[in-house]
């Protein structure tokens, strides 16, 4: 394998002024996302003392992610992407704002925390179906793999440094300058995207059946359901429809496959719950953090190494070993006899984890078309974001009736197991091939 492929794929950056803006937002808006969330933490337990208040500030945001995820799902497909983008940024700005002025005032209020948090969580989840939707029309088809594996390195250094300095300094100077550094950087964000070329919906565009369905397979497509005398008004209504894009999702076993997959890992083999607990196990409770920072660690490792992936074509395929090896490696975890095997099995976990998210991410943008691909970002995000937490339920659930060390082991091999059982069920999952050529938005329509 020659060097070059053994090196962090930068060329969308060198070719795409959109994309070097969006990365650019992100990256600088991540960092202070990520310290404002830890903030929040500190802030409430200062506050309030009490370990349930700080708890509901994670399930106050539940509510937010599925009902505004998926609508945001629906407006990414409708309006201009780039000026929800711009306007979501806005908001995000303006709620870091009041959290600052809150914690400046002589008596913070606890409530607002609360409330806050959950529009920051609305606005993130409205705005994250048009920046997922945006990319593939910013990079060619064939870059796709590379400017998804620049966007997860720089969320899982922001991960790192983030909660590292939010940490620093809600325990030190105050909350009051971290919510201060996070409203800068949405400012700042704002600018970069204000900057982003319009990214319109794509008009008069069809809705092709992909490489999973087949001609034939009892759903209407694309020209066929038009032909005979155009769009009806029933369809022209249904067409931004979430209904719509999960419609077209059942009828594609291979991004179905793609999201079990993803399910299985997360819902049955997601450890972060007992991290402590095994630190207790095995007598370094001192290294509880270390677990939480292990999986970024190695998913910044593969990224920085992520040349390679662009050469893979095996797609499905690649996403199933990965979601498999991950399973293997909790396994693993769950097993380890000290804390440098525990350690290395998370860093290890954290890469495989990040090889399936980025072929997921490229298999979705090569072949959603346009007119969904705002929708389907949306289910993604429900994915991304409940997955984790149904994984914690289910830990914790079965550490209470067994043992931490069993809950973790159980739940690797049965992460494993689904995903056999995924690729036997959807064999188009496996065996999608992705094909070189241009992005969908670039093809002629």
């Amino acid at each position: 394998m020659s060097r070059p492929r053994l090196r962090a794929d930068v060329t969308p950056l060198r070719e795409s002024r959109d994309f070097r803006l969006l990365y650019t937002s992100r990256t600088i808006t991540g960092l202070g996302t990520q310290a404002t969330e830890v903030a929040l933490l500190v802030q409430a337990r200062q506050l309030t003392g009490s370990t349930f208040a700080v708890g509901l500030l994670g399930a106050v945001e539940v509510v937010p992610l599925v009902v505004f995820g998926l609508y945001g799902g629906v407006l990414a497909d409708r309006f201009d992407r780039r000026r929800l983008m711009v306007w979501c940024e806005a908001t995000l700005g303006v709620c870091a704002a009041l959290l600052m002025l809150n914690a400046l005032a002589a008596r913070p209020m606890v409530w607002l925390l609360y409330v806050v948090a959950g529009l920051m969580m609305a606005s993130a989840a409205l705005q994250r179906p048009s920046l997922e939707a945006s990319v593939p029309r910013v990079v060619p088809r064939d870059q796709l793999v590379a400017a998804g594996a620049l966007m997860s390195m720089s969320m899982n250094v922001n991960v790192i440094a983030g909660a590292a300095l939010g940490g620093v300094l809600a325990a030190g100077p105050g909350p009051q300058f971290v919510y201060g550094l996070d409203t800068v950087s949405f400012v700042a964000s704002f600018c970069f995207l204000w900057l982003v070329r319009p990214l319109p919906t794509a008009t008069g565009e069809h809705t092709p059946a992909g490489p999973g369905l087949q001609a034939g397979g009892g759903r209407r497509t694309g020209e066929g359901a038009e032909r005979g005398g155009g769009k009806s008004r029933a369809r022209g209504r249904g067409k931004h429809s979430i209904l719509d894009g999960l419609a077209y999702a059942r009828g594609r076993p291979d991004l179905i496959g793609s999201y079990l997959a993803d399910l299985a890992a997360m819902t049955l083999s997601y450890p972060a719950a007992l991290f402590p607990f095994m630190a207790a196990e095995l007598h370094t409770d001192w290294a509880v953090g270390l677990m939480f920072a292990a999986p970024s660690v190695g998913a910044i490792a593969v990224t920085m190494v992520s040349g390679w992936m662009s050469q893979v074509r095996r797609h499905g395929l690649a996403i199933a070993v990965a979601a498999a090896t991950w399973g293997l490696l909790i396994t693993g975890f769950g097993l380890a006899p000290d804390i440098g095997v525990a350690l290395a099995c998370l860093v290890l976990a954290g890469a495989a984890d990040m090889v399936s998210g980025i072929f997921r991410g490229t298999l979705w943008n090569q072949t959603i078309p346009d007119a969904l691909r705002g929708r389907l970002a949306g289910v993604e995000l429900l994915s991304y974001g409940i997955g984790p937490s149904a994984g914690q339920i289910r830990a914790g659930a079965a550490a209470g009736v067994t043992s931490a060390r069993f809950s973790i082991v159980s739940g690797g091999l049965l992460c494993v197991g689904a995903v056999g059982l995924v690729c036997c069920a959807l064999p188009a999952f496996t065996h999608y091939r992705a094909e070189a050529g241009q992005s969908p938005a670039e093809q002629p329509g």
